[in-house]
């Protein structure tokens, strides 16, 4: 499946922002039929990095929300800003 298919938008509200700077995790809205499997490897195809971990949730306006813990060689903080969240 192509990865922009899997992943929407980032998710910018300030409990992401601080997963950023403090816990080296990106926050992410994704289709809510992809399993966390499928995130994983379209995230390190989008970005060529290593993700530890994702765990997903359904907010209260029926989104879907991944948590991606990046590898402690790769930043938060610099995919961040080549996206332009900064």
């Amino acid at each position: 499946m192509d990865p922009y298919n899997i992943i929407i938008k980032p998710q910018l509200t300030e409990k992401s922002m601080n997963a950023i700077d403090y816990k080296n995790e990106l926050t992410f809205v994704v289709r809510r039929t992809a399993k966390k499997p499928e995130i994983k490897e379209a995230f390190q195809q989008l970005f060529e990095v290593k993700v530890e971990r994702v765990n997903t949730q359904i907010n209260s306006r029926g989104e879907k929300i991944a948590y991606l813990k990046l590898a402690e060689e790769h930043s938060a903080e610099d995919i961040a800003v080549k996206m332009g969240v900064f």
